[in-house]
């Protein structure tokens, strides 16, 4: 049995309980089968295992090195993103129109859980090529289209996303990067990045970063952030690679963990190079001017949902690593044994056994929601019902912020306690937990923080529209109970969604914006855990009646959820219903 994912979870949420085949009786999914998405699983689990995994620890201990001019990364990496995209990887979600395989987005997931788990640095440089590409097969022309994703698809160019300024952090409404029009129709850029993934490194033969800026005159906010395509290198008419532009970098991040893959601090306009004979970094408008972070939110939102499957899959190798070596390892004697009893493996020991039960609702329930989200993608995509279309689009605005940010929370503390099942081995590089909770540590921050995730969820997703989103929510998880009718767990999970509905009328009737969303936080892990316990029922209801360890670890996980976790949701919901001010009204000179 793998320890880097299950092969059998995949199976099971794909076909038993998504169906999975239905989707390839739609027209745009017609050319695949289940034949095809099993040859497609069984080839990521070969690649991850064996191109990604075994350098995944020598990456984060040799983490990339800049010495003024270029950028080092340990020798496998190169290769195993040339495996992958030789495999198809990287074309697979792609529309056939750009070269791509038009996979489904959920079988696509499925199958890059075993990279994010194998070797989640590695796996960064290929996603956010894929991101890339998608948005400028959106937005860009069709010269763009041909120019820059094309490469991509093959594998010849990477991608990155630059948003971040140093002085503005998540708040783009701030960002001062300029973007000068010129005769020509491109622009010049200038100005400084930070916290850019993938921002520099001398794989393939091109980087294409797509950068938000400011045009002169633009209005002030995110309403006059443009986005612009600005290559590291130059592409002439015919495609070839021409000379360097203006963009270097001032240094690179050392971070924590996740450190496979770099983070740089980029200068775009410098003077260091001067394409043409003159200084700043040549770009070309992507889409409309001034609809820069419209844009940017196609290839965001793909990110964010990415961001849940990383952290899911990080927390899933965990738990799988602590289990093995729970069965493995003896230590310790039955409570009240004698001490000539033999010693027992660490998970006959019903505290391990809850460690290990918990981390086992946290990953199975978070891979449910990561793929539940991506059926939605390629209903999105695939159904022709407007109506259909309308009800997903809203379904998955509201549930997009819960799939990042619930897994990057509850399967990191899936995390923690697989290094308290190894104990004091844990705590050393001799095991790869460790590592495994520092890469995952990253997500509660990247793509949107948990506390803007939670204002997103909130402000934006709930009550920008009457509710709408969260009644139909409602709706979905209404039906599985009444599937389930009789079930103490669905009469369980009535009872805390009616009180997350009445809290939430409380909440939007407060008079001001900070008051609704001074404790967004506790409002968004409420939601996440009632959304989780609904996914552990729709999983139990696919279980039912069937015989074996596998069916029967989902019934215990389960009733893990609903008799441990589930119940943390009244008092958070209690304090959202109290209206409580301590932070509100904190002096912070109190701190």
């Amino acid at each position: 049995m793998s320890q880097i994912m299950s092969r059998a979870d995949l199976q099971f949420l794909l076909f038993d309980w998504l169906g999975t085949e239905r989707l390839f009786e739609r027209p745009r999914y017609a050319d695949h089968s289940r034949d095809t998405v099993e040859d497609l699983l069984g080839l990521a689990e070969q690649i991850a295992t064996g191109a990604f995994a075994p350098h995944n620890r020598k990456a984060d201990l040799e983490e990339p090195r800049f010495d003024g001019e270029k950028v080092e990364l340990v020798p496998e990496v190169e290769p195993a993103l040339r495996a992958f995209a030789d495999a198809g990887f990287l074309a697979a979600p792609l529309p056939e129109s750009v070269g791509g395989l038009q996979l489904p987005t959920s079988v696509f997931n499925a199958a890059m859980a075993w990279f994010h788990a194998a070797n989640v640095g590695t796996t960064g440089y290929a996603l956010l090529t894929m991101a890339n590409a998608n948005l400028l097969t959106v937005h860009g022309t069709p010269e763009q289209v041909e120019r820059y994703v094309r490469p991509m698809v093959e594998g010849r160019f990477f991608g990155t996303m630059a948003l971040s300024e140093p002085h503005a952090g998540s708040n783009l409404a701030d960002i001062t990067t300029r973007a000068e029009p010129q005769d020509d129709g491109s622009y010049r850029l200038f100005g400084r990045k930070m916290w850019i993934s993938g921002g520099d490194h001398e794989m393939g033969e091109n980087i294409v970063h797509l950068v938000l800026a400011r045009t002169p005159g633009a209005p002030a906010g995110t309403k006059g952030v443009s986005l612009f395509l600005v290559p590291k290198y130059l592409v002439d008419e015919d495609g070839s690679v021409g000379e360097r532009n203006d963009v270097v970098l001032a240094g690179i991040n050392h971070k924590m963990g996740f450190r496979g893959t770099v983070n740089t601090a980029p200068v775009l306009g410098d003077g260091a190079y001067t394409p043409g004979g003159r200084p700043g970094a040549v770009g070309y408008l992507v889409g409309e001017l001034n609809r820069g972070l419209p844009a940017m939110f196609t290839m965001m939102n793909e990110a964010r949902i990415g961001v849940g499957l990383g952290a899911t899959a990080l927390g899933y190798t965990g738990y799988l690593k602590s289990l093995a070596y729970a069965r493995d390892r003896l230590q310790g004697r039955p409570a009240g044994a004698t001490p000539d009893t033999p010693q027992v493996p660490l998970v006959d020991h019903p505290d391990v056994r809850r460690m290990l039960l918990a981390q086992k609702s946290y990953v199975e329930g978070a891979l449910a929601l990561n793929l539940y989200c991506a059926r939605l993608v390629d209903d999105i995509a695939s159904v022709e019902d407007a109506d259909q279309v309308r009800a997903a689009e809203k379904l998955l605005g509201v549930l997009t912020p819960i799939a990042k940010s619930w897994p990057s929370q509850w399967c990191l503390t899936a995390n923690d306690l697989a290094i308290q099942v190894l104990g004091g081995a844990g705590y050393t590089r001799d095991f790869d937990v460790e590592q495994h909770y520092r890469d995952n540590r990253l997500n509660p921050i990247h793509e949107g923080t948990h506390g803007i995730q939670a204002q997103d969820l909130l402000g934006r997703k709930v009550l920008l529209d009457g509710g709408a989103g969260l009644g139909l929510l409602a709706e979905r998880i209404r039906a599985t109970t009444a599937r389930a009718a009789g079930h103490d767990y669905a009469t369980q999970l009535d009872a805390v969604l009616d009180r997350l509905l009445e809290v939430t009328a409380q909440v939007a009737g407060r008079g001001t914006p900070a008051e609704i969303l001074a404790d967004a936080t506790a409002y968004l892990e409420a939601t996440g855990h009632v959304v989780v316990a609904w996914l552990w029922l729709e999983q139990l209801l696919v279980a039912e009646g069937r015989e074996g360890a596998f069916a029967d670890g989902k019934r215990a996980a389960a009733a893990y959820f609903f008799g441990r976790e589930l119940p943390k949701v009244g008092p958070m919901l209690d304090l959202l219903a109290s209206g409580d001010r301590t932070t509100l009204d904190l002096d912070p000179d109190w701190l």
